[in-house]
């Protein structure tokens, strides 16, 4: 089963870190890069920073995307 992955990215180096581990990873996912909708999805999850990563609607902080990416391979 595919997971939905969504990236929320402003852009910024650790954004550009974890787009470089899913594309190694080789997983799919969607890109959402307005800024206005990155901090409204970080409010709305209680994550005060970029990048977010949605698994399967689930919002995750960038070191447990980290952690999920790796768990992945």
């Amino acid at each position: 089963m595919t997971s939905e992955i969504i990236l929320y990215t402003i852009n910024c180096p650790k954004c550009k870190v974890l787009e470089l581990k899913l594309n190694k990873a080789g997983l799919k996912y969607t890109v959402v890069d307005n800024t206005e909708e990155v901090i409204q999805y970080g409010k709305d999850h209680g994550i005060s920073g970029a990048p977010i990563l949605s698994v399967d609607g689930k919002a995750l902080d960038y070191l447990s995307a980290v952690k999920y990416i790796n768990g992945v391979n």
